[in-house]
């Protein structure tokens, strides 16, 4: 089988580069054995804004024009809702935070995110006498909804390889990488954390941040935009609630933990006060980088083997983003932003 590129993961970054190869005509395989969780257990949320210290997300406002057409693209390719507009309210907890949400909204970076209305909601489950501020142009991209339907897309058009993909088979000429009995022009390796079995790529500083989730059943507590304090909740349907989330460098084992739960719990007794019940629990790796910046880039030395990782917590807007900026760079030689560019570590 001769192809364009072939592509190891179907995360947020393995499915935003086939998307930019499907818009240019490339043909392409996926490799995925679904041992990589991060994407289908991700909350999903996209926003722009920092909201622990009240800053803009790098790039925010480029990603969004490219995340948000992209995801209603795929909404109409699949056949399935992925984009659910949900606004997110910051809890205040003084008068210091009100002010400083106030000083962050008069920044030009921040104005068109950050709502200067103080937002007073009478919930009598949720403790707020310091009111929310609202943050604008946010909402939840359904990831285990898009993973799962983009699989099967692939699969009904035998371009997706559901089993584990060994590296040591992997083979690079200079005008082809071969695998097995595919031949391919160029292949991308998008595998999450997963690229620490990688050997062409575990030298690059990913460092794996476990995060959990719960997802719980709270009939009284009917709220409609997602609630951020020092946890989030964040609203489903049929009554129930994502609960987010945790981070753990130490275990990247992806097992749900008794203690987790607990740091969750603990999140939710300060944010709501109704009756509920936890009705899932689960547990994926992020792929995290030290500067906050994904890992995308050319093997120093296999010039048609390339890396598209450390996506880390906000997969969902900044995958399509450098999607495109890799493909841009194999196909037309377009250099990579110098934050992103593997690069930066290779040659420190």
């Amino acid at each position: 089988m001769e192809v364009d590129y072939i592509i190891v993961g179907c995360g947020l970054a393995g499915i935003a580069f086939c998307e930019q190869l499907r818009a240019h005509n490339k043909s392409f395989v996926v490799f995925d054995d679904s041992s990589q969780q991060s994407s289908t257990v991700a909350g999903g949320l996209y926003n722009p804004v920092v909201l622990k210290r009240f800053t803009s997300v790098w790039k925010s406002k480029e990603q969004l024009q490219k995340a948000l057409p992209l995801y209603k693209k795929l909404e109409n390719q699949l056949g399935v809702k992925l984009d659910v507009k949900l606004p997110v309210y910051r809890k205040f907890s003084s008068l210091e935070e009100q002010n400083d949400w106030f000083t962050a909204s008069d920044e030009p970076l921040l104005s068109e995110y950050l709502s200067p209305k103080i937002i007073k909601k009478n919930n009598k489950y949720i403790q707020a006498p310091f009111g929310f501020g609202e943050v604008l142009g946010t909402g939840r991209i359904d990831v285990k909804t898009l993973v799962v339907s983009y699989k099967k897309y692939l699969f009904d058009n035998d371009r997706l390889f559901e089993q584990a993909f060994d590296y040591e088979f992997v083979k690079s000429t200079s005008e082809r990488v071969l695998y097995e009995n595919i031949s391919a022009s160029y292949i991308v390796f998008a595998e999450g954390s997963g690229i620490s079995k990688n050997r062409f790529f575990n030298h690059l500083p990913l460092v794996p941040a476990k995060g959990e989730l719960l997802t719980i059943y709270a009939p009284d507590l009917n709220i409609d935009f997602v609630l951020k304090g020092n946890g989030f909740l964040i609203p489903l349907e049929n009554h129930e609630y994502i609960v987010g989330a945790t981070y753990d460098w130490d275990d990247t084992t992806q097992q749900i933990t008794n203690k987790a739960k607990a740091e969750l719990l603990d999140k939710l007794q300060h944010l709501i006060s109704c009756n509920f019940e936890v009705v899932n629990h689960v547990a994926g790796v992020r792929p995290t980088v030290k500067d906050r910046r994904p890992l995308v880039g050319c093997h120093h030395h296999f010039k048609n083997m390339y890396v598209l990782n450390g996506l880390g917590t906000r997969g969902v807007m900044i995958g399509p983003y450098v999607a495109e900026q890799l493909f841009n760079c194999i196909e037309y030689g377009t250099p990579l932003e110098k934050e992103i560019d593997i690069k930066r570590f290779e040659n420190a």
